[in-house]
């Protein structure tokens, strides 16, 4: 069982879809639950996280500095097959400790854009692990953590919502610097993949669905289908900035605020006009939602 703290998180954090106030207001959170090394039994904990990148996150095995490592991290050791919750998904993945150069370039990422993980290390003889989650593909698709298509797209779409809003808080913070940093360059470009693969997932899978069994929308979806167009090139204008050399967070602001201004009509827009429709439809095979209880131990 959780401690007090981390068990409110939590709650929270699933009530809420990914979304928590307190200590990890407006951090990246998920919850990853591991095997016991000892017990077998099943256990969950708050995590902050970098994104990776192609399919992969990582998390740091800091225990605020303490002499030990912390509980998770040992579990993972012993059974790298774990689960998380994103707030809009929850996924297998392996666990996959860096090893000392890869530990090393990814533990720099982590100071440069949160000088925190830094003080940490300085606290502890031992080096603080870093460590890949990777997703394990399965076929069909994602679990979405929601009860309904409809409440489902409204989750994936706060995501991302809250996702581009700390993007650019980030870039704001950065600021008059020369140069964008490797994290936050790894952060836009990861956005953008989600982006993309959801944008793509609609236009090959949701669209035509609905399409076929209600024809009273077809100028809604050719409208969204424009839309996705638009927002494809925005998208390919902020992978510009941010690959470009010698790119830095100034130039690369206005572009996350066009995103956000055409990316936030078309949500709403969508949202609007197929919640409902999705709501009162039969689920498409192989739509999943979240388990009403803890994760079965594989």
């Amino acid at each position: 069982m959780p401690n007090p703290f981390n068990q409110q998180v939590i709650d929270e954090f699933r009530a809420r879809h990914g979304e928590v106030g307190g200590y990890f207001e407006g951090a990246r959170l998920i919850l990853l639950t591991t095997t016991g090394a000892r017990t077998g039994n099943r256990h969950t904990t708050p995590l902050g996280y970098l994104p990776d990148g192609d399919g992969t996150i990582l998390v740091i095995a800091s225990a605020g500095g303490s002499p030990k490592h912390p509980d998770w991290y040992r579990n993972i050791t012993a059974d790298p097959h774990v689960t998380v919750e994103t707030g809009a998904f929850t996924y297998d993945a392996e666990a996959v400790v860096l090893d000392a150069g890869e530990r090393d370039r990814a533990f720099a990422r982590a100071v440069e854009s949160e000088p925190g993980w830094a003080e940490y290390q300085a606290k502890t003889d031992r080096t603080i692990p870093v460590v890949a989650l990777r997703e394990i593909p399965v076929a069909g698709p994602p679990n979405v953590n929601a009860d309904s298509m409809g409440e489902g797209l409204k989750v994936v779409h706060d995501a991302f919502r809250r996702e581009l809003a700390l993007i650019k808080k980030e870039l704001i913070a950065s600021g008059g610097k020369a140069d964008l940093g490797a994290q936050l360059r790894v952060n836009c470009l990861t956005f953008c993949q989600g982006l993309h693969n959801h944008h793509t997932g609609e236009d090959m899978g949701l669209f035509p669905f609905l399409g076929e069994r209600h024809p009273e929308l077809a100028p809604t979806l050719a409208r969204l289908d424009e839309e996705h167009q638009r927002i494809a090139a925005l998208v390919a204008d902020l992978r510009r900035v941010v690959t470009a050399e010698n790119a830095d967070p100034d130039a690369v602001l206005p572009e996350v605020e066009r995103l956000i201004a055409a990316l936030e009509a078309h949500l709403a827009y969508e949202e609007e006009q197929l919640i409902p429709t999705l709501d009162a439809a039969t689920r498409p095979e192989g739509w999943t939602a979240e388990p009403e209880s803890e994760p079965a131990v594989p």
